[in-house]
């Protein structure tokens, strides 16, 4: 008998359901989940000793923004319910409980591979990351004149006392709690003082080859001023010292009814995150009782929400060493992505007039996108670019050409997403430079994030330079790319993403559209082909499952296949929970938090859950419906959340060449439910596990295939 799950659970809200909810799994434990997913990528031996340490480095991040974000969140809920800092809610309570012991276990873990496997086995490859004690005496001798002349200077030691309060402290940073005894130099007996590391101080040094005659030497920020705090305070007697580090609810906040001009309200509000309600204490480990109990009561945390660490407070700043390390062997094989033979043909709007280009990046390069746009703003016949700008980094080529084009006159239109978490100043910046170029900047629509991956070049072409596609007419003539993925340069080598570059003008001119739609704040004209979100995105997954359901009930085969980041919208959920129980196979590629519980009876048993983690992040966004073998293949800039379908600007777009359709399932599916290496299977009960490997099943990475098909050479499959 087909269940039917309760009308108020399973919300993206910052309410969690906990316990054993029968039809939906933990939000922030499932989150929690996949870091433990990612943990377990250190403990790999296979994997090269720098890049285990760079999943530490990962795993740490990640928890970072878990507590400036959701613990964040749930505290905020706690307050506005209880009217104070008191947890009232049992369920509340019960989700504080479980994420605190299962964020202790995971940075306890986390310091046993750091000081058990990954350090020890670092210092037999030559790679030392060395503490005083460790330390030579000419080691020694030039981290004092380092400390004199470097880090001292920018230090200001605070003695707590009526006229020198406790100090701010900044989000994240590096600070150090100190007890002494004897008076000062007033004579008076302030007992305690706090120092504050400059974040213009390198956290990781590397010292001099010729004082490293067994490898390469580091020593950490915080180790060095350990080992010279003493000389900050001549004249009073040192009892102890320990490092501490506060993270910091991160969440920006404007009043979007009352701000006149959103960017300088960010700009102002980005100041103040770094002094935000503070959520978790990192201190050292054998720091006694009264002083990590001082600090608890300074930032009013709660002790459950302290972390006593056996080692640095700040494990993402091992990432220093990691870019400072050039040892070949202690790293992923270098990787060159691939170049379709293609691009290497016509220019670029020649090709799309006779074909789309489908790019699958990392494994494919992103230089195409950038080319694309380059080429855009310096070709006479373009009269008209437009971009959405969600994470572009603080370096861009690609901006930087929409400046170009601005300045030589062109008309160049950006959206640029001024909330998009941790990237504000950047885009901030970006979006005052290009101002000044002379293009339009717009901040999408207020109370919602402009989160689709959108670019549009208008070109005014001749009838002889028209293709059939085009109607052979002269006039206005659209290209376009759309993709999963953010335009940074970074992330387009470690983030797994599909694009796709169109002169395709039925698509482009929709594409027109919600750029029209953005700028205008007009309702969009009726889309055929894009499915826009916050308007039409969600009722159109849910009438695709449907569909999919109503083919089952009919005796046919049906089929859904999905890959995103994480599934927590309820309605959602329960359309594949109905699916599952008319028939349709379900199988679901989520690589982060996932609310639904596959494999239930009567419920879900048609339904798998798996998730990849390998050596690049999966950040593919891919929507597969059977659909009596019509294969409607989507891509999209949206998971199934009720954030992406309702609080942002999200678009799902269909590929229309049967053969990129076919690339997109050979590429973004198949590999993925046929890995054996670096996947997890998810049971009924909420927990991951790796699946056992068939007798004589050969090992396959799904990202291992996919370097070796598309990676390196321009002979590259890729049209």
């Amino acid at each position: 008998m087909k269940k039917s799950p309760g009308t108020d659970e399973g919300n993206e809200k910052n309410k969690a359901n906990i316990g054993h909810n029968p039809f939906y799994l933990n939000r922030e434990l499932s989150l929690l989940a996949f870091n433990r997913r990612v943990l377990a990528q250190a403990e790999h031996h296979h994997i090269p000793l720098l890049e285990r340490l760079r999943f530490l480095c990962i795993v740490s991040n990640n928890l970072d923004e878990f507590f400036e974000v959701r613990i964040a969140s749930l505290l905020a809920t706690s307050r506005s319910e209880g009217g104070s800092d008191a947890i009232d809610s049992p369920a509340l309570t019960e989700a504080f409980r479980l994420t605190s012991i299962e964020c202790h276990d995971i940075v306890a873990q986390q310091y046993a591979i750091l000081n058990k496997e990954i350090l020890p086995q670092l210092s037999a490859k030559g790679v030392h990351l060395l503490r005083h004690k460790d330390r030579t005496e000419a080691q020694r001798a030039w981290v004092k004149f380092y400390f004199e002349n470097e880090i001292r200077p920018l230090l200001t030691p605070i003695g707590l006392d009526p006229a020198h309060p406790f100090p701010q402290v900044l989000n994240k940073s590096l600070n150090f709690i100190v007890e002494m005894t004897g008076k000062d130099a007033f004579g008076r007996a302030a007992t305690i003082a706090i120092i504050k590391a400059p974040r213009v101080l390198p956290r990781v040094i590397r010292l001099p080859d010729a004082l490293s005659p067994n490898g390469i030497s580091f020593c950490l920020l915080s180790s060095i001023i350990h080992a010279h705090i003493k000389d900050l305070f001549s004249g009073r007697q040192i009892l102890s010292y320990y490092q501490f580090r506060v993270t910091r609810n991160s969440e920006l906040w404007v009043d979007e009814e009352e701000v006149k001009n959103l960017r300088q309200a960010l700009q102002s509000e980005l100041q103040s995150r770094q002094f935000g309600v503070a959520v978790r204490l990192e201190i050292a480990q054998d720091c006694p009782a009264h002083l990590s109990n001082f600090l608890l009561n300074q930032f009013s945390i709660d002790s459950n929400r302290m972390y006593a660490v056996d080692g640095p407070v700040n494990l993402v700043r091992l990432s220093e060493m990691i870019d400072q390390t050039a040892l070949p062997k202690l790293r992923f094989p270098p990787f060159t992505p691939g170049l379709p033979a293609l691009l290497l043909t016509d220019d670029i709007f020649t090709l799309l007039k006779k074909k789309d280009v489908l790019l699958h990046h990392p494994f494919q390069s992103f230089q195409p996108v950038i080319d694309f746009i380059r080429t855009a703003a310096y070709d006479p016949l373009v009269v008209a670019i437009r971009q959405t700008i969600y994470r572009a980094g603080m370096n861009s080529d690609l901006i930087e050409s929409l400046i170009t084009a601005a300045q030589s006159g062109k008309e160049v239109t950006v959206v640029v997403e001024l909330m998009a978490r941790f990237d504000e100043e950047a885009n901030i910046n970006w979006a005052d430079r290009l101002e000044r170029a002379g293009a339009h900047v717009v901040y999408g629509v207020v109370g919602l994030k402009t989160h689709a991956k959108l670019a549009l070049v208008v070109r005014r072409e001749s009838a002889a330079s028209s293709s059939a596609n085009n109607g052979g007419a002269s006039g206005l003539h659209f290209y376009a790319h759309l993709g999963t993925g953010n335009y940074h340069p970074n992330t387009t080598k470690l983030y797994t993403d599909f694009g796709l570059l169109t002169a395709n003008q039925k698509l482009a001119m929709e594409v027109n559209e919600v750029f029209i739609h953005l700028t205008s704040l007009t309702k969009p004209k009726k889309l055929d082909y894009l499915w826009l979100a916050p308007f039409a995105l969600q009722k159109e997954i849910i009438r695709a499952i449907r569909n999919e359901a109503e083919i089952a009930r009919q005796g046919r085969p049906a089929r859904i296949v999905a890959k995103m980041n994480a599934l927590l919208d309820d309605s959602v959920i329960k359309a594949l929970y109905a699916a599952s129980a008319d028939g349709v196979k379900i199988q679901l590629i989520i690589r982060g938090a996932c609310a639904l519980r596959p494999g239930v009876p009567g419920l879900s048993e048609n339904i798998t859950v798996r998730s990849i983690i390998g050596q690049f992040l999966e950040h593919t966004r891919i929507y597969y419906f059977r659909n009596n073998l019509l294969h409607d293949v989507y891509l999209a800039s949206a998971d199934w959340m009720n954030r992406n379908l309702f609080r942002r600007v999200e678009v799902a777009f269909p590929v229309l060449d049967k053969s990129l359709k076919r690339r997109v399932i050979s590429e973004g599916l198949t590999p993925y439910l046929k890995d054996n290496v670096d996947a997890w299977e998810l049971s009924s009960a909420g927990n991951w596990s790796k699946p056992k490997r068939r007798p004589r099943r050969v090992a396959f990475s799904a990202q291992q295939h996919l370097m070796a098909l598309l990676g390196g050479s321009s002979e590259s499959n890729g049209g």
